[in-house]
């Protein structure tokens, strides 16, 4: 059977600019288009709870439109989602004054706070949906600086004018519910817990001191738990005073008794023929040696009375032949 004749197969090499070739720019879309996709990426953003990036989709429509009140108003709305206020805070101008109140609220700049929602009571161009905006912020407002009796009023007449299956009628019950315990402890609570202490606890409480800060009282509560005493003076301290302290338990070597075992010698880190102890040796030939490499440095004559064993002549030791 005749083999199938090869084929030579050529593939399309791509087209590439030419090196030092002007690249050529893309055309940019149309500004339409473009807003169109940013407002589409938006709305999904919104829908999903993807509140971030939906802030970072507005700040890209505000690049192409400044101006744009809804997206200024979406990004507001976005920053008290997420609990950014100082940003809410710069951002609420211009006619903004209930979310310029709700910021100062929530950074606990209660004064100016006050001053924005007084504005806002005053102003009878507000819808009732806004107006009852400020009402319930200004109930919350009541309630934080300790006008329980008026946040119990506010919150008392906003109930009555509330749906019955909504999330306000929770919230408004809740806030009602706590407002209402502070303003019954301050009037009743307070005297009916007071009247059921023992007598000796009431003299005690008005003879009392005033309260001091909780670090101050946990401080001296811990003084008199663990009252410093001073040690009674030990028989032998005076005996050891002045003298070196004995080494810790656990920094004595194993197999080494303080006080019965040597010191070790404190030149063993020296070179042999550097040290001052090493002992003096003599060869054969009365050659005077220190240390292993022979050096004589700073050591003194040995008499010959020292080394008998070293000396001839009248001990009876043979002469040396000639």
């Amino acid at each position: 059977m005749p083999s199938k004749p090869a084929t030579r197969t050529t593939s399309k090499a791509k087209w590439r600019p030419k090196a030092g070739a002007p690249r050529v720019k893309k055309a940019a879309r149309p500004l339409e288009e473009r807003l169109k996709r940013e407002f589409v990426s938006l709305t999904a953003q919104i829908d999903g709870g993807h509140f971030k990036n939906a802030i970072k989709s507005c700040n890209r429509i505000l690049v192409l439109t400044p101006e744009d009140a809804d997206v200024l108003q979406t990004k507001l709305f976005l920053l008290l989602q997420t609990e950014q206020y100082a940003g809410a805070l710069d951002l609420s101008t211009g006619g903004r004054e209930y979310e310029r109140a709700y910021a100062l609220y929530r950074l606990n700049r209660e004064t100016e706070a006050r001053e924005v929602i007084s504005g806002l009571e005053k102003d009878t161009k507000l819808d009732d949906e806004a107006a009852r905006g400020v009402d319930i912020l200004a109930a919350q407002l009541e309630y934080r600086q300790g006008g329980y009796e008026r946040a119990v009023q506010t919150f008392t007449v906003l109930l009555d004018t509330c749906a019955a299956q909504s999330d306000e009628h929770n919230d408004l019950l809740t806030n009602l519910a706590a407002a209402q315990s502070h303003k019954d402890f301050l009037t009743t609570g307070f005297q009916a817990a007071v009247a059921q202490l023992p007598a000796n606890v009431l003299q005690s409480l008005e003879t009392a001191p005033p309260p001091t800060h909780p670090a101050t009282a946990a401080a001296a509560a811990a003084l008199a738990a663990h009252p410093t005493s001073t040690p009674a003076p030990d028989r032998d301290t005076s005996a050891t005073q002045g003298g070196p302290k004995p080494p810790r338990p656990s920094r004595v070597p194993k197999g080494v008794v303080p006080g019965v075992t040597p010191a070790p010698d404190p030149e063993r880190w020296i070179k042999k023929s550097e040290r001052t102890n090493l002992p003096v040796a003599r060869h054969r030939k009365g050659k005077k040696v220190v240390g292993a490499a022979g050096t004589t440095q700073g050591s003194t004559s040995v008499p010959d009375s020292v080394h008998p064993a070293a000396t001839t002549g009248a001990s009876g030791g043979k002469k040396k032949r000639r």
